[in-house]
């Protein structure tokens, strides 16, 4: 499908040629007037855009006036299981962002982020697409089965160099394996580096509860969505 005009903006889903093949954006436009702001997110490793607190955040923010753009990287638009490598998901990622700004998409008010490997890329890219805000989902601080033989390298580094640009949101389940919130805001103290940790109680790194969890499936994704909205709104307040 291609890009449509509506009635607030720009919806629908379209292909980007990328240095890595094409990539595919998924926009959900606000539905009355222009935009306030822009979020930008791209996908884990492990999945695409039909994660669960990515499609809540696209359903929910729209009405808020925050349009958000959700970016299939092109390993998953080839079809492939395996995602690029980190150099070819950083070029892909500035292209999208780069072709989103030409049509009059992002070019203020901009949050860009993603959840796991995305976040990851937003991270790493922060510098050259210049956003006002990231919103990291599940920031991977470590793989979950390093290589053999060898420890577990540590990603904190790619996040603490972005917060230290722009303001930063971390959403951490409280069970995820790769990184606990309490681990990342050790290290954002340890470092003097400036962030919002925002944890949810008995997630997982796909923020899955169990079913005796203290919250509801329902209300772990709430408190998701009200990371991405309280952040896009503070961009829009100027409170960052």
């Amino acid at each position: 499908m291609s890009p449509r005009v509506v009635p607030g903006g720009v919806t629908g889903t379209w292909e980007v040629s990328t240095p890595g093949g094409p990539a595919r954006v998924h926009l959900r436009a606000a539905p009355h007037g222009q935009p306030r702001a822009t979020l930008v997110l791209g996908h884990g490793a492990g999945g695409g855009v039909q994660a669960q607190d990515l499609v809540a955040i696209a359903d929910a923010l729209p009405a808020d006036g925050i349009e958000v753009a959700l970016v299939e990287q092109p390993w998953r638009v080839a079809g492939r299981r395996v995602a690029g490598a980190p150099a070819t998901l950083d070029a892909a990622w500035v292209a999208v962002l780069a072709d989103l700004r030409s049509r009059g998409i992002g070019r203020r008010r901009l949050v860009v982020g993603g959840r796991s490997a995305g976040a990851r890329v937003a991270c790493r890219t922060v510098g050259t697409v210049g956003p006002d805000a990231l919103l990291l989902l599940a920031f991977p601080v470590r793989a979950l089965r390093p290589p053999v033989g060898r420890p577990a390298e540590t990603r904190l580094p790619e996040l603490l160099d972005a917060a230290r640009l722009v303001p930063t949101v971390v959403v951490q389940g409280e069970r995820d394996r790769m990184g606990a919130p309490d681990e990342v805001a050790v290290a954002l103290s340890e470092a003097a580096v400036t962030a919002r940790v925002v944890p949810i109680p008995a997630a997982d790194h796909a923020f899955r509860v169990p079913a005796r969890a203290p919250l509801s499936q329902a209300d772990a994704l709430d408190v998701v969505v009200r990371a991405a909205r309280a952040t896009a709104l503070r961009i829009i307040s100027g409170q960052y």
